[in-house]
């Protein structure tokens, strides 16, 4: 099982607070590939989370120079923004949708929000 647990939580915006995606936590296995075929890593599930994970972490810090925590772990890849940043948040929240489409078609793949 795949668990993608999204953060969401206050954010200070000049003198307001709003509310917004600001981290996520990827972790385990989907074992789609040894469900189809028992061969270790052919998993095609897998492979797409993990892709678009690495795409996200990489287009934070990288492209849009966010001051964020990236963690990569065996089996664990976490994000949290330490300050708002436009940018980051329109992609983690694309992340979000993106990785909710695919858990509509995957019964493998659990997606959560916590505040």
């Amino acid at each position: 099982m795949l668990k993608c647990v999204f953060r969401i939580g206050g954010v200070k915006r000049g003198d307001d607070m709003t509310s917004s995606l600001y981290g996520f936590e990827i972790s385990g296995h989907a074992g789609y590939g040894t469900a189809i075929n028992d061969k270790e890593g052919n998993d095609i599930v897998c492979a797409a989370v993990s892709s678009c994970t690495m795409l996200v972490c990489n287009a934070i810090t990288e492209n849009f120079k966010a001051d964020a925590d990236v963690k990569v772990e065996e089996n664990r890849v976490t994000l949290t923004l330490k300050e708002h940043n436009g940018a980051a948040v329109q992609l983690l929240t694309a992340f979000y949708k993106h990785l909710e489409a695919l858990s509509e078609d995957y019964d493998n793949i659990k997606l959560s929000l916590n505040a």
